[in-house]
């Protein structure tokens, strides 16, 4: 059986033509949107497999922020012992100091709890007999009519209550775990962390290896830099917290100031939410008065915060536009919580330092 002739060159359609027909605009468009969705995609794989070793993740990053904060004082303790001993007495000393802290807000509360439950009481029946007063009228038996709902929801879901503890006991166990292991990656990333890096370096190809020293170096500048900006942010931010707070007599002064210490790292939402923690501390010991005064201190300290510390502290480390910061923020708590908030601000700015060390003259290959 004979196959059919090849049909004329003629009849074939040209290619280039069609292409041609095509807007260069939608051609443009086309070839960022297939090279968009390639990156998605290794982006989506990669945090799909972070997501499986999440808990290493957490525990690499928290040894790398705890180097960047101990490295400073074990290399000056270095000029004056051995390498091994300055890192021991720096690492000792940071978890003294933050013990110290933990003591400090505990003894504060035990020995507040007595007036401070007084306190909270009179003041929770201040806000009902305002609420039951123009313009609110609400009815007097409500907040009762709450308390036994309160009381019944409890009592419904015991079994529920018991089962989240013990859930949280385990999580709790999880935690120390991976705190443990952050400071055993912090020990040997601050005693010899140039070794190990120049090991690494020594397994790439010789070709990549100086764009590899240029990224990195910018990688970890950057980092620190932002680590010891953020740590003097949020230790202004709780000292001026304290200080008000002390002044308004609010009780709990100080394990609110550490929680807007702690709050500071998430950039931008951390502070706002800490201070309104205070404002309700604040509503229910000593009245609406002092309530909006704490509410004041919100817009005061990020005023403060976003016009005068972060230019002048962490514009020299981190220089991205608030608004990425906000997308970097909200987008990372969408992504993992609270950590994802905390991680992604260094993380965008890490990755853009390198994206802008490896276009420069010394990102080009030797």
């Amino acid at each position: 059986m004979s196959t059919p002739p090849d049909p004329p060159v003629s009849a074939l359609p040209d290619l280039n033509d069609a292409e041609s027909r095509v807007p260069g605009l939608l051609r443009t468009a086309a070839a960022y949107a297939w090279r968009l969705i390639a990156v998605g995609i290794v982006v989506r794989v990669a945090f799909s497999l972070l997501g499986q070793f999440h808990r290493v993740a957490v525990a690499v990053f928290l040894g790398l922020v705890i180097t960047a904060v101990l490295r400073p004082a074990a290399g000056l303790l270095a000029r004056f012992m051995p390498r091994p001993l300055a890192v021991a007495t720096a690492l000792i000393g940071g978890i003294v100091l933050v013990l110290g802290a933990l003591a400090l807000v505990g003894e504060t509360v035990a020995d507040q709890r007595t007036g401070l439950e007084k306190e909270f009481v009179a003041g929770i029946d201040r806000i009902e007999r305002r609420l039951e007063e123009p313009p609110f009228r609400l009815p007097a038996d409500a907040f009762d009519d709450l308390q036994s709902r309160i009381g019944k929801l409890l009592s419904d879901h015991r079994s529920t209550l018991i089962s989240t503890a013990l859930s949280g006991a385990s999580r709790l166990v999880e935690v120390l775990t991976v705190l443990a292991l952050a400071l055993f990656c912090a020990v040997f990333f601050t005693h010899s962390g140039e070794k190990q890096w120049q090991w690494l370096c020594d397994q790439l190809p010789e070709r990549a290896r100086q764009r590899v020293a240029v990224g990195a170096g910018a990688a970890w500048r950057t980092f620190t830099g932002y680590t010891h900006g953020i740590l003097l942010v949020a230790a202004t931010n709780a000292v001026l917290v304290g200080i008000a707070l002390f002044a308004l007599g609010v009780p709990l002064a100080v394990p609110l100031a550490l929680l807007e210490f702690m709050a500071a790292f998430i950039p931008l939402i951390g502070s706002p939410i800490a201070l309104a923690v205070a404002a309700v501390v604040a509503l229910a010991s000593k009245g609406p008065l002092i309530a909006l005064v704490v509410v004041a201190l919100i817009v005061v300290i990020g005023q403060i915060e976003g016009h005068l510390l972060h230019p002048i502290v962490m514009s020299w480390a981190v220089r991205l536009h608030p608004v990425v910061v906000a997308l970097a923020v909200v987008g990372g708590a969408v992504a993992a919580g609270v950590i994802g908030a905390v991680v992604a601000v260094p993380l965008v700015a890490v990755v853009w330092s390198v994206y802008q060390a490896l276009q420069g003259p010394a990102g080009e290959p030797a």
